[in-house]
């Protein structure tokens, strides 16, 4: 598939879920070249099996075997196929295709889907088999008439998630040493701000300094440890975060410069274009106008 292919594609995958908030179908054939590296709109949950490279945050994967995978929107993520065929199922759904806030948190924070998770989970053949029956109904129900049928979606999408959880059981975080913690903490509590809804509700964490008061730590002994962990500063972990959803915000939604700029917590939209160019080279209207050309 050229690249022309693989853009037209995301977008029709794109377009679907706008429009649905669900789209299921089967995956076979010669494997896609390399998926590229970043944020998706979208859920995912992948039955594959084959020889893959998965990078997902700052984790790298290689497994050859069956699998799920589980891909979220916060953050970011590339397959590579390094088997010559592909085969399995996907499934692609929106926060508001899940429905209510109580069940999205039910199921979408799970370890599963958490920044620091495993979003993997090996299949054996058994396992495997059950769980291409449940794609297989969901691809019955998909492109049939029952008028009900986003519930019994949303009721598939939860029996996987499930059986995935009974298949590799969600783990408390092991901490070594208080290092570990303080970075768990700081990286939970910059996740929780995002993703970023309505610019009516900016961002109120934008600093080392907020951070270590929300954690009632001094903000040396926050940065030293979020450091000593992660390899870098405070400050690189929050323009990192805000420079993905300004690039999040600029590519799938109308919102104009100014409300990105106000939704990411800048008091002017100069303050903003200035930041967003320091960091990506480009100015957010520009940036938003190659995406428009892909």
């Amino acid at each position: 598939m050229n690249k022309n292919l693989e853009c037209q594609v995301a977008g029709f995958q794109s377009s679907a879920i706008k429009l649905k908030g669900f789209k299921v179908h089967q995956i076979s054939g010669p494997s896609y070249p390399k998926l590229f590296y970043g944020r998706r709109d979208y859920y995912k949950i992948v039955l594959a099996t084959g020889h893959f490279n998965i990078c997902y945050g700052d984790q790298t994967f290689n497994i050859n075997d069956t699998f799920l995978f589980f891909g979220n929107p916060h953050i970011a993520y590339s397959n590579e196929h390094l088997s010559p065929e592909q085969n399995g199922f996907a499934c692609v759904f929106t926060e508001r295709f899940i429905g209510s806030r109580e069940r999205t948190d039910s199921l979408l924070n799970t370890s599963l889907f958490r920044f620091d998770g495993i979003p993997i989970v090996p299949l054996n053949s058994e396992q495997a088999t059950f769980i291409k029956s449940i794609f297989e109904r969901m691809q019955a129900v998909y492109g049939g008439e029952y008028d009900k049928k986003a519930e019994m979606l949303r009721s598939f999408i939860d029996i996987i998630i499930h059986e995935a959880l009974r298949i590799q059981p969600q783990t408390e975080i092991k901490e070594k040493n208080a290092a570990t913690r303080m970075t768990y903490l700081f990286m939970e509590l910059l996740e929780k701000q995002f993703p970023v809804e309505t610019a009516a509700d900016p961002l109120r964490l934008r600093t080392a300094q907020d951070f270590a008061e929300s954690l009632a730590v001094h903000v040396n002994y926050l940065n030293r440890s979020v450091k000593e962990i992660t390899g870098k500063p405070i400050s690189v972990h929050i323009a990192e975060r805000i420079t993905s959803e300004a690039k999040a915000l600029l590519q799938h939604t109308n919102w104009s410069v100014a409300d990105v700029a106000f939704a990411l917590g800048f008091e002017y939209p100069s303050y903003f274009n200035n930041y967003f160019k320091r960091i990506t080279a480009l100015t957010p209207n520009a940036f938003r106008k190659n995406k428009e050309k892909v």
